[in-house]
């Protein structure tokens, strides 16, 4: 059973589902609200759980109240939480999601008042018995240094690159594999996926998904390859990208065919839009 770690977030997720999105200085009534387990990171590990991989977490969770129901999740899907830094302050990063009936689409406002995970707890672990390490984008100083390590040790690994950060195109040539947004091609000025990933960065292999549209994937001979999305009636895109990285690293550590892997991927992440939560 492959073994893989995330480095990266964990939030407490209050989703308020309503009718449509409401127009400023609205009050409405919510259709239904639900407190959940959050946060890149442990998102794709928990559907890499639920594909049959051993996962684990390397992220900060301080000793508060809301951190008890991250620890329940994770248990619930077999994470293992022993490389997980625990402060006795600051506060779980917090999203309040407003998730759109009529369209399926989340508005997110995120607070945060917690250390990021620094490479001196990353290089305490024992890391040669994973088969792939997926990291977040971010605190990147202290990444360079984990993505440096991950290389000398020659663990396969991927970057998620979902919000623009000053320099981290400086990172790039380290993971083996680039997991792009739309969100953060669009910032850089890019409308058409396949544009971006002939002109947009160099030239190793990188996936990016374009919502409805599907996801385009450029194989290491420069090679553009496309996955349509199956139709879907959206219900909750909230964690979908998520899902489609570890439909990806899934497909990899299966040693399928790039474009199988694509296809696959998509179908993982349309198949959540059409349900709610992250079970698939």
């Amino acid at each position: 059973m492959p073994r893989i770690l995330a480095v990266g977030i964990a939030t407490l997720d209050i989703v308020n589902r309503v009718p449509s999105y409401p127009r400023e200085d609205a009050e409405v009534r919510a259709l239904s609200q639900r407190r959940s387990r959050g946060g890149n990171a442990t998102n794709t590990l928990v559907i890499l759980s639920q594909l049959g991989h051993s996962t684990a977490w390397a992220g900060v969770l301080p000793v508060e109240a809301d951190s008890d129901l991250v620890l329940a999740d994770l248990a619930l899907h077999d994470v293992d939480v022993s490389a997980v830094a625990r402060p006795p302050a600051g506060k779980l990063p917090t999203s309040y999601i407003t998730l759109s009936a009529d369209s399926g689409s989340r508005t997110i406002v995120h607070y945060r008042d917690l250390p990021e995970y620094g490479f001196p707890d990353f290089d305490e672990m024992e890391l040669q018995g994973f088969d792939w390490i997926h990291f977040e984008g971010r605190n990147l100083a202290e990444l360079k240094l984990m993505l440096e390590k991950t290389r000398r040790l020659g663990i396969p690994c991927s970057l998620e690159v979902e919000k623009p950060r000053q320099g981290i195109e400086a990172l790039f040539a380290l993971p083996d594999l680039l997991l792009f947004s739309r969100a953060w091609v669009l910032a850089q000025g890019f409308d058409s996926p396949e544009r971006f990933l002939r002109e947009g960065i160099g030239t190793g292999p990188a996936f990016l998904a374009w919502g409805a549209q599907g996801a385009w994937c450029r194989c290491t001979d420069g090679e553009i390859l496309h996955a349509r999305a199956p139709a879907v009636e959206v219900v909750d895109s909230l964690g979908a990208g998520d899902v489609f990285n570890a439909g990806v690293i899934h497909g990899l550590l299966q040693g399928l065919p790039l474009q199988d892997v694509l296809t696959q991927a998509v179908k993982l992440a349309s198949a959540k839009c059409g349900r709610e939560g992250l079970v698939i």
